[in-house]
This record gives structure tokens, sequence and C-alpha cells, in this order.
């Protein structure tokens, strides 16, 4: 059995060939979308950060939003740039959108990808100590938003406060209880996963990761999966931790599925550069009728290995095709490989 979500991009754009023509068009139709997905039986709505870009950029008002309108599905992300957050303020945001939600908040942090604009942490005010990277940066940023989640009193209280403090120390409200253990971090490497474990995170890797050994994207994410388990049964860690992969499956069930994504039938992973000194490699994105789609996912071993898939959508083709597209691979896929 599987957990399966899907991940947005949150991609907008003015063009006659986009459903999603702004941003109140994405904001709604992810709301739209989360509703149709809990109804057929989805279990995750997840979405992408980025700042500066025609794209997802401020999540929690849109989780709250979900949250709200929702009551089983999990909510979350995939992951927010930790380079760009002040981690009290997102622990406070947080802690509202994981009540609203009634505890269903799962949500991925991490260093981030290459952004559109150069160094744009810069632009909130942020920036790396001396000596540090800005991937430091967000680490050290991660590591202070988990210590707040703890629930932990650090404040020192007013002594004629404007309303009656409890007694002791005082921590950031709202405080969700559990929220600690539903936080992700989105690992591209090997160290950085065992990193994760070490912290007490779940493990988030996609359809990229550093090109550590040439071997296929399904393969090194298996053995990346396994560092961070052996990793974690290191930490002694009570709970059970989870650990999600994010794949672009489309099963083609009608000639709209074909005219969309045929063409991805032959698709196979990519190598490439992703900044100066970072080779990446791109998985492939899986594109077939229902039998053969299932043939070709028995043997991606990073699936196998996690406990929740993650289904990148093309978000600007509407709510009602991602809706099908989620479907199909539920009612098609899922039953044939044991998901369901």
């Amino acid at each position: 059995m599987k957990k399966i979500g899907f991940l947005s991009f949150g991609h907008w754009s003015p063009s006659a060939h986009s459903e999603t023509r702004s941003a109140a068009d994405f904001l709604h139709q992810s709301i739209d979308l989360a509703v149709a997905a809990e109804e057929l039986g989805v279990d995750g709505a997840y979405f992408r950060v980025h700042h500066f870009a025609r794209q997802a950029g401020s999540p929690f008002p849109l989780l709250s939003a979900i949250g709200a309108r929702t009551s089983k599905i999990e909510i979350g992300t995939g992951v927010i740039d930790m380079r760009y957050e002040n981690p009290m303020y997102m622990a406070e945001e947080a802690g509202a959108a994981d009540l609203i939600s009634r505890g269903r908040l799962q949500l991925g942090v991490s260093r981030g990808s290459p952004e559109q604009v150069i160094d744009g942490w810069r632009y909130f005010g942020y920036g790396p100590a001396e000596g540090q990277t800005a991937a430091d940066m967000a680490r050290q940023r991660t590591e202070v938003f988990l210590k707040l989640l703890d629930g932990e009193g650090f404040a020192q209280p007013n002594p004629r406060p404007m309303f009656a403090n409890p007694p002791g120390l005082l921590r950031l409200e709202p405080y969700s209880e559990g929220l600690r253990e539903r936080i992700w971090w989105g690992s591209s490497s090997n160290a950085t996963a065992v990193w994760a474990a070490e912290q007490g995170m779940n493990l988030q890797s996609s359809t990229l990761k550093d090109d550590e050994t040439g071997e296929p994207l399904h393969v090194q994410q298996r053995k990346q999966i396994e560092a961070y388990r052996e990793a974690w049964r290191e930490a002694g860690h009570s709970r059970e931790p989870r650990v999600s992969v994010s794949r672009s499956i489309f099963a083609l069930t009608n000639d709209l599925d074909r005219a969309y994504f045929g063409r991805d039938r032959d698709s196979r992973d990519q190598v490439g550069m992703i900044d100066e000194t970072t080779r990446a490699i791109f998985g492939r994105s899986y594109a077939a009728e229902p039998d053969e789609l299932v043939r070709a996912l028995k043997e991606d071993e990073a699936i196998e290995a996690a406990d929740t898939l993650l289904l990148t959508i093309p978000n600007q083709l509407g709510v009602e095709y991602n809706a099908h597209v989620l479907e199909s691979i539920l009612t098609h896929v899922a039953p044939e490989l044991g998901w369901r």
C-alpha cells in the first residue's frame, strides 16, 4: 500500500493555451483540484514554492484554504526554500495552517532549487553569515524552525503584560501538537538525506538528484533511501519515518491523453548541470497505456522503496483534466501494482 498525492508546480501564464492564466486562477483551481482529489481518494495535495516566478510563492494561505475546504487529504509543500524564510514567523503560519486542517499539514522544506533571480533571498533581507554558504543558512534556519516546533518556552515574559500569561517562558502561538513529526526535507544528495534523518525529518526525493554514481535515477534514489533509513536507525528515533518520491506518470486512456503525452513514451533520464558545479540527473516521464505503464513502473526501485508517491501534474491543463489524470492512475495502475 502507498499513499498517492499530487504535486503541482503552480504555473500560471496569460497564454491562450493555458487554463490557468493568472495567480487567482492558480489559487482557486488548486483548491478545487484538492477537493476533487479528495473525493477520488487521493491522499495528498502538495505544491512547489518558487519566488519571483509565476508560481506558488506564498504557500500558507493556499494550504489553509484547502484545509478549510477538505477533511481527509494531506496538504503539503515540496518544497519551501528555507533561504527565504524567517523561522519564527514561519512557525506561527505553519501552526495556524495545521490547526485549520486539523493536523493534516505535511511540510516539505529544503535549501531550494536555482531561482529566477540571483540570490533572491537577499531581497528578503537575508544572507549567510561570514564563512557560511547559502545552503548552510538554509539548514541552520531549518534547525531553528524544528526547535520552535518542539513547543518549549524560550521567551522571557513581560512582568506587566497586556494580557495574562501562562507561567514560565513563552513559546510561539498558535502551537500545533505533532507538527514537528510531519516536516520533510527535500534532499538532492545522499549526504543531505543522512542529515535529514539525523534531524528527525521525513524524506522527499524528487525527479531531480545530484548524479553521484552515474546510475539511473531510480537506482540512485533507492540507494539514497537506504542510506537515509540506516541513518534514521542509527539516530535512534522512536517513530517510523516517511519517504516520498515524485514522478511524472500518465496513463494514456484516450485520444486527449495521447495528444498531450504520447510523445513521452520514449522518455529517458537526462543528465545536466543545474549550476556551475553540480551535475544532476533528471528523471524520465512515464507515459503509456495502462498495461505497459504497470510493467514499466514495476522496475522503478525508488517507487518500490518509498511509502508515498507524488504525481507531478500539468496544472495549466485545468482542474477537470488533472482530476482525470489522477483518477486514471488510481483506477488502472495503482491496483495492479498493489498500491491500493
